[in-house]
This record gives structure tokens, sequence and C-alpha cells, in this order.
């Protein structure tokens, strides 16, 4: 073999190597990417957006409903729907799928049950604060392609809805709930509390669950199932939203199933008095998005537990700067990947970020 052989032979083993070093650097990189995009503006329907909720329907395709107007407590208000087709990477236009004549609307949740049917729960608002608010619901059959009337489901003045049901080990389904008090609209009242309200599918019949109190108030409750018996949620804190040094995500659980809750303490999680989501992974981890500031809306962060949720040491921001990012509604699609809806902008974007669990795992290891 003469020189220049050898030369290239080296050379080509290097570029190979090179090649590979790269090839496994993408790989990396994507794994940690986390990829974020604007789903609706001010161009849309609703100026005002906040909140929105996001569900995987069995087709796989993805839809979303938010509620929209010209302001949060506005008349004007409706609950807009659109879907990003299996394999699609934009979405249909906006269209109303609730409206109440004189009434506004507000935090729609869509979810889809095992047995295929979509619900939409929303709030119907009937005065100037969300104290005097109801909620009812509406259900679709053929895959949110229509919806049914719409019926009450808690006529209990003060009855709010935002977060996601989940499906219980025994069946059952549990739906967030919480109770707003008081007539201030810059501070949510100490009485303020969660609750959840639990659906049998033979009997379809809804019951509600004690009230989960703590000294500052708690609303829009997140929940969990760790085990038969035990199931844990995270909670909105009640109070101001002025600067503060005690501003903390509340958690309560239950030993019983579900049925039964205990109180609600602080957790180590700053919280703005903003929305928070959990969700528990296909690998049993959970996964908690929040604000992480105790008076402002950003940043947005995630953290993840691998023990069940007693520590979250993996964290990564997934939003920051001079702006908000509120309302986070998190889903896990098929694919094992994660999904997080939230607004910003003055509430007049909606935003989705995309990536999957090693984007915030690996974070820690780097």
């Amino acid at each position: 073999m003469n020189r220049s052989h050898a030369l290239f032979i080296v050379m080509s083993s290097c570029l190979l190597l090179i090649g590979d070093l790269r090839a496994d650097e993408m790989q990396n990189r994507l794994k940690l990417n986390i990829e974020t995009h604007r789903v609706f503006g001010s161009e849309h329907p609703g100026l005002y957006k906040h909140p929105a909720s996001i569900t995987e329907l069995s087709n796989g395709d993805l839809y979303i409903a938010y509620y929209g107007g010209s302001g949060e407590y506005s008349t004007d208000t409706a609950v807009y729907g659109s879907r990003r087709k299996s394999g699609e990477s934009t979405w249909s236009a906006p269209a109303v799928i609730a409206d109440t004549p004189f009434h506004g609307d507000g935090n729609p949740v869509i979810w889809q049950a095992p047995d295929g049917m979509v619900w939409l729960f929303y709030v119907n608002l009937y005065g100037g604060t969300w104290s005097e608010a109801r909620v009812k619901a509406k259900i679709s059959t053929d895959g949110a392609q229509t919806w049914s009337d719409s019926f009450m489901l808690s006529e209990e003045p003060g009855s709010m809805v935002r977060g996601k049901p989940i499906v219980l080990m025994d069946g059952d389904y549990l739906l967030p709930m919480y109770h707003e008090t008081g007539s201030d609209r810059e501070v949510l009242a100490a009485d303020t509390v969660s609750y959840f309200l639990r659906y049998n599918p033979p009997t379809q019949k809804w019951t509600a669950t004690n009230r989960i109190h703590s000294k500052q108030g708690n609303l829009q409750p997140q929940v969990v199932q760790l085990t038969n018996e035990h199931l844990i949620c995270f909670m909105r804190r009640g109070g101001g939203y002025g600067p503060t040094s005690s501003g903390y995500i509340q958690r309560a659980e239950s030993l019983d199933g579900g049925h039964k809750w205990s109180d609600a303490t602080d957790t180590e999680f700053k919280n703005p008095n903003s929305a928070v989501d959990v969700e528990k992974l296909q690998n049993g981890h959970l996964v908690l998005v929040y604000n992480d500031h105790m008076y402002e809306r950003t940043p947005l962060s995630i953290a993840i537990s691998t023990d069940q949720g007693r520590t979250f040491p993996y964290r990564r921001d997934i939003g920051g700067g001079d702006n908000s990012f509120a309302y986070p509604y998190m889903i896990q699609t098929r694919d094992g990947k994660i999904l997080v809806l939230y607004t910003t902008n003055h509430r007049t974007s909606i935003m989705l970020a995309e990536f999957p669990e090693s984007a915030i795992l690996d974070m820690k290891r780097n």
C-alpha cells in the first residue's frame, strides 16, 4: 500500500467518524428539542383567548377548544373548536361550538372518554365575576364533528371547571372542579375551594367529593392516580396577584381511590396565583407545568418526577422573558410526545409546545 492510499484510508475513516459524531450530536439535539408554535393569534376569532384545552382523538386527530371574545367577563365570549388532522401540521379555522345568548362562556375542557364519546365542559357566566358562574357540558358521538345541545352540569353559583378528567382504575371518571367565591376580581377569596365530580359510566351519575380547603384558598385542581387507592392533586393558590414571598402551589391527596380528599398544603413550587397542570406519563413518571415565580406568570417551567411525586429533580423552562405564559394544559399523545398548550401576548395568542420527555430528563445529566 502506498502512502497516498494509506492517507486516503485514514482521511476517509476520520470523515466517517466525524459523520457518526455529527449524527449522534443531531440525535442528542433532537432529544433535547422543544418545538413551540403559535396556533392562534389576534387574527383569529375572539381577540381575547384564555384559556385553551387540547385532546387527542381516537383517530389520531388533535382537537383544541378555547374561549374568546372582547374580554374575560364579556357577554360576547364563546367557545371555539379547531382540529389538526393526524399527520398534518395545520389547524382548521376555529368555529363556534358553544355560545350562550346574553351570557359569557369560558374555560372549555375538551376530552375524549375511553368509549369514544367526546365531552366538552365549560363555564357559563351569570354576572360580573366568576362567583356567579355555572358549569355546562355538551357531548359528541362522532369525534367532535357535531355536538349535542348543552346541559347544566352544576347549577351552584361559583361552580367552575378548568382541568381535564382522568379515568380511574375502577373505570369511573374524575372531573376537576372548583367553587370560586367573592366579588373582587383582583383577589381570590380564602374560602375558594377545589373538589371533584365523579362519573360512573354504567349509571351515568355524577357525584361530588368533599371540598379541599386551605389557608389562602385553592382552585383549578389537576389530578393523577398513583395506585388504586392513592391520588394526588396540585392546585393554584388563592389570594391576590401582587408581590409576595409566600406564593406556592397547593397539594392534596386521597387515600381511598379519590372519594375523600385531604386539606391542601404548600409545596416547594412557586405559584403567582396562576393555573398549573400535571400529567402521569405512560411510564409512570409525573410531569408538572407551572410558572416558577411567586407573583409573575413567567417563566413557564416543566418539572418531572420519577418517584411518584416525592421529588422533581428534572426541570427546564420552556417559556420566559418579558411576557406572560399562563394557563398551561398538558397531555401526552400515544406516540409518547408531551404537548403543552398555553396563552401569551396579553391573552391574544395560543401557543403549543411539543417535546419528548428526554428534553427535560437529559437536562440534569448534561
